[in-house]
């Protein structure tokens, strides 16, 4: 992190400084006097100090994106917004290595995920977004009049104003940037606020803007919590024309409420209870490694995740030993160690999954692997590391299959019909997303269509294609994002009739 930007302050239990992250507002960076503690979750080490924006700091990004947006942003022809864009992704790779490391820092994810994942996606975000939005068309319509000389609609797309983005700790840069660049695409401009567990790759992507010759007060960033911080004071500004958020569903309802008063547009990407079906005709090899990254990759810290997995009786024994068999083999610790598997986000959120380890005892499961804490004997045992874990036995009634738990855990059941399967994976209060394994392409395509959710993946899992349509139903979310859905949600049409 550039210390002329992020200054550095000493770390009272260890002998080094560590970074200051600031606030960015109408193109500076600012102080706030609350500062809490960035903790890696790693080791319990601390990352960074982080500037809290208070209620004056947020309003004045407000307003400065606003300003910004009547006055420059707005009257920038698209072409020019894209030229902009485009070097914001060509700052981001020019600092690869500080994002993966930042990334890292925050999240401890692995080394492969941040370098061929997240920074790659974030800088991506603003190429597809910029490339998009310059050929993007509107409808026209020609249309029949009594006096026979006729009328001609046609449609502009209007920019909502100031967008409020709200982003998450797993996914840090990827899905801010999923949101951001879209946002700045169609004209509006922009006030992020990061998760309070991951502010360093959203500070570094500020400093990239500012180096970009963004101008000042289009992109802003405050730093803080949701109740009585920055989200609340965010998610509740009247200036506020829209609002995009990617977390828990709880959380969502709350900014829901929160925006009611002024009716504002939403886009919500919320949890999910996703399930994986696998057909006893499927490539066995291919289902168990692919459910292997569906259940445990980034932790199990991914909305995507497989918590749920149904196997055809047939194949139930020697699916459940193949893939605890593969459950065993990861290798759990540091990310510089190229391991398999990092932390949690953080010890409160472990509490969190070891919590539904307990209530899984208590509904009568049987753990196949896992269930515990691993003992490291190093400083890694001040980290929020958790074992992969793997259930059986459990009713559909049970917590622990109808809650979602967002850590490295699944519980596994056998069906016995096609029919039974899509009826298993669609009882549940959410819809986002669902993977099929199966060999019989035609059974692909007909369970594929039945699944109540966003997106289906058939024999492959996180596969994604930027211009799709992506977002969930039910308590998973509200709206689509990607490609053309995200440009119709940041700028929405608005009808021109000319009397001919």
């Amino acid at each position: 992190m550039d210390t002329t930007l992020a200054a550095p302050e000493s770390d009272p239990n260890k002998a080094r400084t560590v970074p200051l992250l600031r606030n960015f507002v109408d193109g500076a960076f600012v102080e706030g006097r609350v500062r809490f503690d960035n903790v890696s979750p790693v080791d319990g080490s601390l990352v960074a100090r982080v500037c809290e924006a208070d209620a004056a700091t947020v309003d004045a990004a407000v307003r400065a994106a606003k300003r910004a947006q009547c006055e420059v942003w707005g009257r920038m022809p698209a072409a020019e917004r894209a030229k902009v864009l485009h070097r914001i992704a060509d700052g981001i790779e020019a600092r690869f290595d500080e994002f993966v490391a930042a990334e890292i820092a925050d999240t401890g994810k692995s080394q492969h995920q941040a370098r061929t994942i997240d920074i790659p996606r974030g800088a991506a975000n603003f190429r597809v977004f910029a490339d998009m939005v310059k050929v993007a068309g509107q409808e026209c319509f020609e249309m029949d009049t009594p006096d026979g000389r006729g009328a001609l609609n046609y449609s502009v797309a209007r920019p909502h104003g100031v967008v409020g983005v709200i982003s998450p700790w797993n996914l840090p840069l990827l899905l801010l940037t999923w949101k951001v660049a879209p946002a700045l695409a169609t004209s509006n401009c922009v006030v992020a606020k990061p998760s309070e567990e991951t502010p360093s790759t959203a500070t570094l992507l500020a400093e990239v803007m500012q180096d970009a010759g963004v101008p000042a007060g289009v992109f802003n960033l405050v730093h803080g919590f949701g109740p009585g911080s920055a989200g609340e004071f965010l998610t509740a500004h009247p200036d506020v024309d829209a609002i995009t958020f990617t977390g828990a569903s709880a959380t969502g309802s709350v900014i829901m409420k929160a925006a009611a008063p002024t009716v504002k547009p939403l886009s919500f990407e919320l949890g999910g209870k996703n399930a994986a079906i696998v057909f006893a005709d499927a490539d066995f090899d291919a289902a168990v490694a692919g459910t292997v990254r569906s259940v445990f990759s980034n932790c199990g810290q991914v909305c995507l995740c497989s918590e749920r997995v149904y196997v055809e009786r047939s194949i139930f024994d020697r699916f459940v030993a193949a893939l605890a068999e593969r459950a065993r083999a990861l290798t759990i610790g540091r990310p510089e160690d190229g391991v398999d598997m990092g932390p949690l986000i953080s010890r409160e959120h472990r509490e969190k999954v070891t919590g539904y380890f307990e209530i899984a005892r208590a509904e009568g499961a049987t753990f196949v692997t896992g269930g515990g804490i691993p003992a490291f004997g190093d400083e890694r045992d001040a980290g929020a590391f958790v074992e992969p874990t793997i259930l059986t036995g459990l009713p559909e009634t049970a917590r622990t299959v109808r809650e979602e738990i967002f850590g490295p855990i699944c519980h596994i059941a056998p069906f016995d019909s096609e029919e039974e399967a899509v009826a298993l994976a669609n009882n549940t209060d959410y819809g986002l997303a669902a993977a099929v394994w199966t060999q019989d392409i035609k059974r692909g395509h007909r369970v594929a269509r039945q699944m109540e959710v966003g997106i289906v993946w058939v024999n492959d899992w996180f596969l994604r294609d930027l211009r799709t349509p992506f977002g969930g139903v039910g308590l998973s979310g509200v709206g689509r994002e990607g490609g053309r859905h995200s440009l119709a949600f940041y700028a929405e049409p608005s009808n021109i009739c000319i009397k001919l």
